[in-house]
């Protein structure tokens, strides 16, 4: 435990002494001496984390649930905005490109899109096809979201006729949602300028989780939101709108998981996580506790996620979808919700806070085996002007290879994508 922590858990030291040297050390320290700061909290006076954008303009990735790193590791992934203040409008293009991480951290804007969001961008993610030179991102064409195919040289290469949420690991397979019913129901994650067919329908039968074949374009309804509500229906379902999110799949692409979500209000959610092959077989709810989180797959079987416990406070829940039940994973240094992935060999997890009560984030890792944590940086994130549909969580990334970590943050007053090198914390 780092001192700072010691010294503020002694309980011989009065408690104005110690909320004195908390208020010092969160202010003063934090602005004036940060090389101190990062020795009280994290063990060492060194700063390991990076930039590689930078302004006047705005970068970020988007989501933790995708590596921006291409293949070889040269090119990573981005988006450039020229704003950090306010939703986008239906109008405003982002820039989608790549960070030349030999080439001088260069960023080289390589397409556009009208399709995107601060919490994950235009969906820019690597096409498994060809995860050196191919990658994917969402845009609206024509009135229309779809998915765009380019190559890091050569261009735009394809169109497909839906938005593309996450891909299967073959490079065959992707998986769609309605972006414009996201929009109104869960501002943030959805695009702005579409239009629901079926705005008006709470549980529409022709609509839910789509797949997408990569190869000929064709998709087709896998799970549909009138099946999902009528599957073990709750009271709370009476006269709610029914929507689906957050579609990823297990290491292998043996399985999916998405969130099933209603509300009646805009405010009161409640979420299932279900699991199905990729063809939509053997659909299974996994967790039905109504306050569901983020999670991520350990393998083709076992999911952590952060959720309610039937009789307990919410912690990160290890669940297998062989068995049933669930084991607590962190229940000391766990205590609250964050964007938790597993290392490329399973032995990590890497997880992140919302600002704390000093407007702080705090980046973490955490041993699998052992469960021992260990953070290695805290950045500021002013909720004052990041917040709601604009906040920049960390959304802490894997690189491929598992040595080093990337996030997005605003800790200097602009939005920028950071790299930690964790390669000593994890071998």
């Amino acid at each position: 435990m780092p001192i700072y922590h010691r010294i503020l858990e002694a309980g011989a030291i009065p408690w104005r002494l110690r909320n004195s040297l908390e208020q010092w050390v969160e202010a003063k320290a934090r602005s004036h001496h940060p090389a101190l700061y990062r020795w009280l909290h994290l063990g060492r006076p060194a700063d390991t984390v990076k930039a590689i954008t930078r302004g006047p303009q705005h970068h970020f990735f988007g989501y933790y649930d995708k590596s921006p790193w291409n293949a070889s590791g040269r090119y990573l992934l981005a988006h450039e905005a020229d704003f950090n203040d306010r939703a986008p409008t239906a109008g405003d293009r982002v820039g989608v490109g790549i960070v030349h991480l030999d080439g001088g951290n260069r960023f080289a804007r390589l397409s556009e899109s009208r399709a995107w969001n601060w919490q994950q961008g235009s969906m820019a993610q690597w096409h498994p096809a060809d995860p050196e030179r191919l990658f994917v991102h969402n845009d609206c064409r024509d009135g229309r979201f779809v998915g765009v195919v380019c190559d890091v040289e050569k261009g735009e290469q394809a169109i497909h006729e839906r938005p593309l949420y996450a891909l299967l690991p073959d490079g065959r397979t992707g998986f769609s949602l309605e972006f414009a019913r996201l929009a109104v129901h869960r501002p943030g994650y959805g695009y702005a300028g579409g239009q629901d067919p079926f705005a008006d329908s709470l549980a529409p039968a022709g609509d839910g989780i789509w797949r997408v074949d990569l190869v000929s374009g064709r998709s087709d309804l896998l799970v549909s939101l009138a099946e999902l509500a009528a599957l073990d229906p709750k009271p709370s379902m009476a006269g709610a709108w029914h929507y689906v999110n957050h579609i990823q799949p297990s290491r292998g692409g043996r399985r999916i998981a998405f969130f099933h979500i209603w509300h009646r209000d805009g405010a009161a959610w409640e979420v299932r996580l279900y699991t199905c092959r990729p063809d939509g077989a053997e659909l299974k709810c996994l967790l039905d506790t109504g306050a569901i989180s983020h999670y991520d797959w350990r393998d083709d079987d076992r999911i952590l996620v952060w959720a309610k416990r039937p009789d307990a406070s919410p912690r990160f829940l290890l669940l297998s979808h062989a068995s049933p039940g669930f084991s607590v994973f962190g229940e000391a240094d766990l205590a609250q919700d964050g964007h938790c992935t597993f290392s490329p060999d399973g032995r990590w997890v890497l997880n992140d806070t919302y600002p704390d009560t000093h407007q702080m984030r705090t980046l973490m890792l955490i041993r699998f085996e052992d469960e021992q944590r260990l953070d290695i940086a805290r950045l500021y994130s002013p909720k004052s002007r990041w917040w709601g549909e604009i906040r920049c969580d960390l959304h802490p990334r894997w690189s491929r290879d598992g040595k080093r970590v990337c996030l997005d943050s605003v800790h200097d007053g602009t939005r920028q994508i950071y790299v930690v090198d964790v390669a000593s914390q994890v071998e």
